[in-house]
């Protein structure tokens, strides 16, 4: 088991991948396993890691996918399926290396899709509850545009150099992103399947002012889920409801886990 309160390095599906871990391990209470977005890491997750375990008493655990952050590198092309490979592929080892026992998977964005993937495709009774923050099952044009406007400002702006400071290899980490959405083709791509297979507890977290996607996306989770959906939809915050409203989101994730906690405590033992 790769647990201790600080950084380190795991091995999951032939990726290197870098990770940081914060509160209690595995076996003294439950874990938080977080999942960035698409040109997220460990590092731009920033202190809300320790605020959340923090605010729980659960631990936390953040890595960082193959390509970002100081985790090892991936070729390039990225599949057009890659959220769902990470889903089924590369998570699945990464909660083996870790010793996980019990907890939710909380994501952001590319991250939030992978987590309901991986709860909708894979059998495993230790995810207790999900926390999706401004998730994607489908494309949209506004979440198109937006990311054909990046495109524009790693080419021609600033965004390369701000990417540098925190990732190895900053073209993997935006070409794997970018091109793969704009790819021709991605503009079908959909996985809200996924939702209708979903059984534990779902917080659905989205900032009215999302550049990268509508409500439609929390409608159809709120449609689809046979589990219940709770939605927090927060004002005046736009794609990162984290670093936009972290009070909020913090309040929201704490209430979801204790509640989690009395249904856990609440069920009768057997034989």
């Amino acid at each position: 088991m790769v647990w201790g309160v600080g950084a380190g390095r795991l091995q999951a599906a032939g990726f290197d991948l870098e990770y940081q871990c914060f509160g209690p391990p595995p076996g003294q209470a439950p874990t938080i396993v977080l999942l960035h977005e698409g040109l997220g890491a460990v590092a731009l997750w920033r202190d809300f890691p320790q605020a959340l375990a923090d605010a729980t008493g659960w631990g936390v655990f953040a890595y960082s996918r193959a390509g970002y952050g100081r985790s090892g590198p991936r070729a390039l092309p990225w599949p057009l399926d890659y959220m769902t490979r990470e889903a089924t592929h590369v998570l699945p080892d990464v909660l083996q290396a870790i010793g996980f026992q019990n907890g939710i998977l909380m994501g952001h964005s590319d991250g939030a899709t992978i987590a309901a993937i991986y709860a909708g495709s894979v059998e495993d009774f230790r995810v207790r509850g999900l926390v999706l923050m401004a998730p994607h099952f489908f494309t949209e044009p506004m979440g198109l545009a937006a990311i054909a406007k990046a495109r524009t400002a790693y080419a021609q702006g600033d965004l390369r150099a701000k990417l540098a400071k925190y990732h190895d290899t900053p073209d993997i980490a935006f070409r794997g992103w970018n091109d793969s959405w704009l790819a021709e083709g991605f503009a079908k791509w959909n996985v809200a399947d996924v939702i209708d297979y979903l059984r534990i507890p779902t917080l659905a977290i989205q900032g009215d002012a999302d550049e990268y996607g509508s409500l439609a996306q929390i409608e159809a989770l709120e449609t689809r889920s046979y589990a219940p959906v709770d939605v927090e939809i927060l004002p005046q915050c736009g794609h990162a409801p984290h670093l936009d409203a972290p009070q909020a989101v913090l309040a929201a994730v704490g209430e979801f886990c204790a509640r989690l906690a009395r249904i856990e405590a609440a069920q009768p033992e057997t034989a």
